[in-house]
């Protein structure tokens, strides 16, 4: 049966000593004291460790040995048969010169003045002592002493001897097992000398000279088994009634397995909590609720679905009420006038989303634009760098110059092949874009490749300009070059001969190439006006088919009245004057490369696309353009037509082995030249 043990001021009350640290909050090293008795210490053990390993006793040195306070604490054996080097070492700890057994080792030892008599004092400054001890290393084996009570003694074990066996440690563990208690050992015995261990709940105590102990903390524990393994005598008696060897080992109790359990659970929890809430915390915000509907409040959201800022919000609540089935017969018209003001927003969202491709499209083009001009800077430079690699001037470069000048006209390339193939990729980019619009709606293309021929009809202009730009700065380093002819030295005119002659001929090409662009403008002006001449044509070609149509739609409908009152013989004529008329039709087709209406068909409408594309296109990329139009047009029919129109079309072949392509290009200018 258990007794409870709260404080400890009846023990204090029947005589025994007090401890110096309180049992119950302290984690350090465990301290018996004695008034007449050494001072005994042992490095904490840790609270709670690995419950698998078993308690380690380190074996010390013999009785006879003892350590050196100098500065690297050295042991060194001091044998006892030299009783003054034993209480000189003593005295310099602080301590009465004592033997293992307890008695004094001398006689005329005066504990008011710190030391013997007839031995001279230890100065401090001495090589290894000072005025305080040096720290025990915490690697360095405790040494177990006789420990002092007020009822029995307790004499430590032999160090050679293997420390006790304990058993697995059970999680939470509280309660020890005492074993080998004396038989003449009381409850008061037992109290007194584990109390300095800590604080004690519970004892219960057997007949068959054992107990089983339960602390108030898990370390307390630890403090306990420290002794293991003494033996312990009731006062001076030597009765084997009165001694015993004491066995401290881990208990497994219900109370302590609960709280443990207890602990955990509260620790889960505690885990837990603190996972939703980091959870909660990086979690986003939830959606207000929306409100329920009034008339109050579709007054509101009507209001806001007239606000272009809050018409969003506005939007959600209506979502939110129908889909809730608020609408009925009462509130019909009310939502009808909410869903028509949220209508109403279409025409805005589509006047921003022109506006912004309209800003998509300015961009693009600021972008080309200045792309062409880097474009034209990096030709400069490669100009500069091939200018300079002639052999005139590089041979008044150095090595490192030249080395430098090269790698600069490498690097200088690449960057404008770069450049340039990225405003190739734009360019065929938009010349998709051009023909799927072509797919898209036919009318719109003429006026598509007008807008072309305009472009780029600028864009020459802007190159003539440029190049105009160029011939003036030439014309002035011309003239300056000629001022400065008249301060040089003779040596130097030879030079400057040479270096106008340079500038004369970079002008010719110059002017070569200006001439040339003017032609090539000169061209795409009358290009223009043929695209120009061919739409009005085609407008008085659609004019005429409509009255062609309408004519036919009356001869059709007299055809219809003539056969109700005609007979037999005026069907025949009528059969006879058509096959007539219809005979010269057929020789003249049979005779034409074009066979029928459809492949005429076909003929404007590949070279339409031939003319958009003047690098020409191969058979697979116009047939599949043709497809969109017609799917049951094949490769073999359109190759077999346009091979037909030597004079409208013609077939070339590009690249170099495995990149080897036949291309198709419209002739159909030049053919008309030559039939």
């Amino acid at each position: 049966m258990y007794k409870e043990y709260r404080g400890g001021a009846a023990q204090r009350a029947a005589g025994l000593n007090q401890l110096p640290f309180d049992p119950a909050n302290n984690n350090g090293s465990l301290q018996f004291t004695n008034t007449t008795g050494p001072q005994v210490s042992e490095s904490a053990l840790e609270n709670g460790g690995e419950s698998s390993k078993k308690r380690k006793r380190t074996n010390i040195p013999p009785a006879d040995g003892v350590r050196n306070l100098n500065a690297d604490s050295t042991p060194m054996g001091l044998p006892m048969s030299d009783l003054t080097a034993w209480a000189t070492a003593m005295n310099n700890l602080g301590m009465a010169p004592m033997g293992m057994s307890g008695q004094p080792l001398l006689p005329d030892f005066d504990p008011a003045l710190g030391m013997m008599t007839g031995i001279p004092p230890i100065n401090p400054m001495m090589p290894g002592l000072g005025i305080v001890p040096p720290p025990i290393p915490p690697d360095m084996p405790a040494v177990k002493e006789i420990i002092h009570c007020k009822s029995c003694t307790l004499f430590p074990p032999n160090p050679n001897l293997p420390p006790p066996a304990t058993r697995e440690r059970p999680p939470g563990c509280k309660t020890v097992f005492v074993g080998g208690l004396p038989e003449n050992g009381t409850e008061q015995i037992i109290v007194e000398v584990f109390e300095q261990c800590g604080e004690i709940i519970a004892i219960r105590k057997s007949k068959k000279n054992f107990c089983h102990i339960r602390f108030a903390e898990e370390f307390m524990v630890d403090k306990a088994l420290y002794l293991s393994g003494y033996r312990i005598r009731l006062g001076s008696s030597t009765d084997k009634k009165d001694t015993g060897r004491l066995h401290v080992d881990f208990a497994q109790a219900r109370d302590d397995l609960y709280e443990w359990e207890c602990k955990q659970r509260m620790l889960a929890r505690e885990e837990r909590h603190r996972r939703r809430m980091e959870e909660e915390r990086f979690c986003p915000p939830s959606p207000p609720p929306v409100v329920h509907y009034s008339d109050h409040e579709c007054s509101i959201v009507a209001e806001k679905l007239k606000d272009d800022s809050k018409f969003l919000e506005a939007v959600q609540t209506l979502v939110t009420w129908i889909e809730r089935g608020e609408v009925n017969r009462r509130s019909a018209n009310n939502f009808y006038s909410m869903i028509q003001s949220a209508n109403s927003h279409i025409r805005r969202l589509m006047n921003e989303k022109a506006a912004h491709e309209k800003e998509m499209e300015e961009a693009k083009e600021k972008f080309k634009l200045a792309l062409s001009g880097i474009l034209v800077q990096f030709e400069q430079i490669v100009a500069v760098y091939h200018s300079a690699s002639k052999q005139k001037a590089w041979d008044h470069f150095t090595k490192a110059q030249r080395k430098n000048i090269s790698v600069w006209c490498k690097q200088a390339e690449e960057i404008r092949n770069i450049h340039n193939d990225e405003l190739m990729g734009i360019r065929r980019e938009e010349e998709m874009e051009m023909s799927d619009d072509e797919l898209e709606d036919p009318s719109e293309t003429k006026e598509m490749e007008e807008s072309a021929l305009i472009s780029q009809a600028e864009a020459l202009k802007e190159e003539n300009d440029s190049l105009r730009w160029q011939l003036d700065a030439y014309r002035n380093e011309v003239e300056l070059l000629k001022r400065e002819q008249g301060k040089v030295n003779r040596d130097e005119d030879t030079t400057r001969d040479q270096q106008l002659k340079l500038l004369q001929q970079a002008l010719q090409g110059m002017q070569q190439h200006l001439l040339k662009l003017q032609d090539e403008y000169k061209k795409r002006e009358a290009e223009l006006e043929k695209v120009k001449e061919d739409k009005a044509q085609m407008e008085t070609l659609l004019e005429t088919l409509k009255e062609q149509q309408e004519t036919a739609e009356e001869e059709d409908k007299e055809r219809d009245v003539t056969d109700n009152q005609g007979n037999e013989s005026t069907t025949y004529r009528i059969c006879a004057s058509s096959q007539e008329k219809e005979g010269p039709l057929e020789k003249t087709l049979s005779c034409s490369p074009v066979k029928s209406e459809r492949e005429a068909l076909l003929v404007g409408i590949i070279s339409t696309f031939l003319h958009v594309h003047p690098f020409g296109a191969s058979i697979e990329y116009i047939c599949s353009y043709l497809q969109r139009l017609d799917t049951k047009i094949c490769p073999t029919e359109v190759e077999a037509l346009m091979s037909r129109l030597q004079h409208t079309f013609k077939q070339e072949l590009s690249g170099v082995g495995a990149s080897l392509e036949k291309r198709w290009k419209f002739c159909g200018f030049d053919g008309l030249k030559m039939t």
